[in-house]
């Protein structure tokens, strides 16, 4: 029960999380987790990037300005630890549905959402996420054979969340 999704072209697979967060909380879902929301700036071409904690309402910035010059990586772990903390809280209220914007080098790395992933999965809650092609061989080595791949669209993802919940609650 933990499925992932691999898009091509810049934001795709994060409008797609969003897009299916959207449609499941209107459908009156118990949906935990984040997605990421990608901000243009004029500055230098990189968009500012935060994360909607879907049951909390709130809005966490992960990314940190560090001049147009900067090679390194943006993320902002503090922020990024505290977005892991308010989902990691919501877990306790039995979602239906656990949404991580993404499995990354934080989470290959044993940092980031990897744990409140674990959790949702040991009490089977099913997992949605998005993969990078560059950060697969770690994913699939952290899921030990439970990831299944997911179609990069709004329909298969959202077909995919009704299958996999309707086996949860069996």
């Amino acid at each position: 029960m933990l499925g992932y999704v691999i898009a091509q072209g810049r934001g795709v697979a994060d409008a797609l999380l969003a897009e299916t967060a959207r449609r499941l909380l209107s459908l009156r879902w118990r949906v935990a987790g984040v997605v990421q929301i990608n901000r243009e700036t004029a500055r230098d071409g990189r968009c500012d990037m935060d994360l909607m904690v879907l049951d909390h309402d709130h809005v966490v910035r992960i990314s940190q300005d560090l001049g147009p010059h900067a090679r390194g990586c943006r993320l902002d772990t503090a922020g990024l630890e505290q977005a892991v903390g308010l989902v990691e809280q919501a877990l306790a209220r039995a979602p239906q549905l656990l949404i991580v914007n993404k499995f990354g080098k934080s989470e290959i790395e044993g940092r980031g959402f990897r744990h409140a992933i674990g959790l949702a999965l040991a009490e089977g809650v099913p997992v949605l996420t998005a993969v990078n092609a560059s950060n697969l061989d770690g994913f699939i080595a952290f899921s030990e054979g439970l990831a299944e791949p997911v179609a990069p669209d709004g329909d298969a993802i959202l077909d995919w969340c009704h299958r996999v919940c309707a086996v949860a609650q069996d």
